[in-house]
């Protein structure tokens, strides 16, 4: 919301947070080969792994202090004009929304559509994390190696990458959110569940990557949604409270998928219950209220 006009924004975000399928896409492999490392130099090979992939964070967290700019006032490479025209972009996009209603940070705490935001990502959350978890195991199941897992567990990421930027694309495109969002959530669903129904290695592997298709294309479309009716100081708490409470199917989805594979032996149980979280949020995604005409401002 400081840089980028709504109806640019679905397929920034996209952009953005392709880096996290796309870490994976990577990082898959990269991992496969790194516990193949057991042994050596005295360490263990998940210790080899922690170490090599802490590297870029740490590097990365030096360059962004230094070059990441707050705000396009004071982004040194845009031209003035280029400033001024973005600033006075944004500035009406926020007139607009505060003509509608201006929100204080505690009333965008309460308010009943960003507790309901806050349901829908849980669900989201819980399949993307309940997935990543647990993909490498299943994989792992078909017999494969630790650097042959890497790569087949890379590919949901790949299917997901193009999906999250194609799809961001597509709803700044035709300027709808709820159903881009719902229809996405639906397909993780189905994909998920799905998979719990296949036994071939390379049917429940095409399942999986329907799964990642629509669990990262959800994203860039949901992250429009609280800052429609969002400003300012407002947008960051409800942004806040939207990433709390959704971040705890962090801890649930996984937790949940183990527990019920440590009883029954299977994942499919755990894989149904993500399924059905998922499509959860589907369902209140499409009841909430939208107001398109509060991202209507005509691009320039």
């Amino acid at each position: 919301t400081l840089w980028f006009p709504a109806v640019y924004r679905a397929r920034i975000i996209g952009y953005f947070m392709a880096a996290i399928p796309l870490s994976s896409v990577i990082g898959s492999p990269v991992s496969g080969m790194l516990l193949n490392l057991d042994g050596a130099a005295g360490l263990a090979g998940w210790q080899w792994l922690f170490i090599m992939e802490a590297v870029p964070a740490l590097l990365l967290a030096v360059v962004v202090f230094f070059y990441l700019t707050d705000r396009p006032a004071e982004a040194r490479w845009l031209t003035q004009e280029e400033r001024a025209w973005l600033t006075e972009r944004l500035d009406a996009e926020q007139r607009l929304r505060e003509a509608a209603k201006s929100f204080t940070v505690w009333q965008a705490l309460g308010d009943t559509r960003v507790l309901l935001l806050a349901c829908v990502y849980f669900g989201v959350v819980a399949a993307n994390y309940g997935l990543s978890f647990f993909l490498p195991q299943i994989v792992r199941d078909f017999g494969l190696g630790f650097t042959a897992t890497g790569f087949v567990t890379a590919i949901p990421y790949v299917i997901g990458t193009a999906g999250m930027v194609w799809w961001g694309r597509k709803s700044d495109r035709v300027r709808e959110r709820k159903e881009h969002l719902g229809l996405a959530a639906l397909i993780a669903g189905a994909g998920i569940a799905a998979s719990t129904l296949i036994a071939d290695p390379t049917g429940k592997m095409i399942a999986l990557s329907c799964a990642g298709f629509g669990i990262f294309a959800a994203l860039p479309v949901f992250w429009t949604l609280p800052t429609t009716f969002l400003s300012g100081a407002a947008a960051a708490g409800g942004i806040a409270i939207i990433n709390s409470i959704g971040n705890l199917a962090g801890f649930v989805g996984p937790y949940v998928m183990g527990t019920i594979k440590d009883s029954t032996g299977s994942f499919t149980i755990g894989l149904l219950a993500i399924a059905a979280l998922v499509v959860l949020a589907m369902l209140i995604a499409l009841s909430l209220p939208h107001e398109s005409e509060l991202e209507t401002l005509p691009e320039a």
